[in-house]
């Protein structure tokens, strides 16, 4: 089944399920707190519909006024009472998603592996002399904000706060979505919400390139090796590359999640299509067990810079899933509609979304309309008798159907 016919039967179920009136449905309130990762992690890679990139992004800078209060993934309500000028970054995805947005000038303080930043070697290395962060160099860098990505340890985020810095720690970003929401907020913790929708916006329209040029293609397997045996499971962000690219994670087959460790014999028993590796693993594809599969002995390897692989933030995503798409599919990312950040932003500049463009029944990415199943049941809660029982029947085949695997 290639992904535009799995797209198709979804989208008739969703046809159906509008069709079933919802009866006392309750407007919901809006939360007055920020989810650092807006609940949408649980669907790899999943994107907004089609023709929704304007309202998704429509917060400006006029929207961007402080005092401001969001809650980060300790649950502590963080408060900034005005404009950070001076912002330290734990981690390079941070980083990168300051540069995306247009907030380079705040940052006076950066990780080792942010350095590759135009700029970044002016600021402060605030790495240890091994493995994290010095909080004595962070300390020292007098910021207004800390932002510690998911990498950062809790025990760190504590010591930072008990030496009187403001510090937000974010939620690990496993999918696009998680990249989305994380780089929307950065913006609005750091006063630059416009330059967080241009971001936002070439990204969605590279991943909406990518998911269209390769709709007709039936998914390569796909198996992402780190050394020592560990590989990339499902349910990371390397893996939503992956599946937004047009491969599937064949992790996912054993239901290896996260950085598992396996050994030669599974390697082998996965027989991968394609092995990704970064220029610090590709010596990987001469040595056993992967110079024994079908990947290697048809020379169907990609080689993605590890800085877009490893760091979850919008030009990541825009660089790493068109290296990958160039990989697993040559001739359909060929003619896919990329775009750069200039063209992307003039889209957005000139669409006037409505109510009814926000929720479209089209032929969008499959991750959207899992999306819109998964949410079909909480929707409908409040429906008269029998309709709940309805959509949450076409919820469960929706979801039966997306959960067989292409091959």
């Amino acid at each position: 089944m290639t992904r535009r016919t799995r797209t198709l039967l979804i989208a008739t179920l969703l046809m159906v399920a509008a069709a079933v009136p919802a009866v006392g449905a309750a407007a919901a309130e809006p939360s007055a707190q920020v989810a650092p990762n807006g609940g949408h992690d649980a669907v790899a890679g999943a994107q907004p519909a089609l023709g929704s990139t304007g309202a998704s992004n429509a917060q400006t800078q006029a929207d961007c006024g402080f005092p401001y209060t969001a809650t980060d993934a300790t649950g502590t309500e963080v408060t900034l009472d005005e404009r950070p000028e001076r912002v330290t970054t734990l981690n390079p995805s941070a980083a990168q998603t300051m540069w995306e947005i247009g907030g380079e000038s705040q940052v006076v303080g950066v990780s080792q592996f942010a350095l590759y930043l135009e700029g970044a070697d002016s600021r402060t290395n605030v790495s240890a002399a091994g493995f994290g962060v010095s909080v004595e160099k962070v300390v020292g860098t007098n910021p207004d904000l800390v932002l510690a990505p998911n990498a950062t340890s809790v025990e760190t985020v504590r010591t930072l706060r008990d030496a009187g810095l403001t510090v937000f720690h974010f939620e690990e970003s496993t999918t696009v979505a998680g990249v989305r929401e994380k780089t929307t907020l950065i913006g609005r913790l750091t006063g630059n919400c416009e330059g967080a929708a241009e971001a936002n916006a070439w990204m969605d329209a590279n991943v909406e390139a990518a998911t269209e040029a390769t709709a007709d293609a039936e998914d390569v397997r796909v198996l992402y090796p780190l050394g020592g045996g560990y590989i990339a499971g499902s349910e990371t962000f390397i893996s939503a590359m992956i599946d937004t690219a047009g491969g599937t994670n064949v992790a996912a087959e054993r239901n290896l999640t996260g950085y598992p460790q396996i050994n030669d014999e599974v390697v082998l028993e996965l027989a991968p299509e394609y092995l990704v590796v970064t220029g610090s693993s590709s010596y990987l594809l001469g040595q056993e067990p992967y110079a024994s599969t079908p990947a290697v002995e048809n020379n169907n390897t990609v080689s993605v810079d590890r800085n877009w692989m490893n760091q979850p933030a919008p030009r990541s995503v825009v660089m790493g899933v068109r290296t990958l798409t160039e990989g697993f599919h040559p001739e359909a990312a060929a003619e896919a509609d990329f775009q750069t950040r200039e063209e992307a932003v003039a889209a957005m500049e000139t669409e006037t979304p409505t109510a009814t463009e926000s929720q479209p029944i089209t032929d969008t990415p499959s991750t959207t309309t899992t999306a819109a199943v998964d949410d079909t049941p909480a929707a409908t809660e409040t429906s008269g008798p029998g309709f709940g029982v309805a959509l949450a029947v076409l919820a469960v085949l929706g979801s039966a159907l997306l959960a067989r695997r292409e091959r």
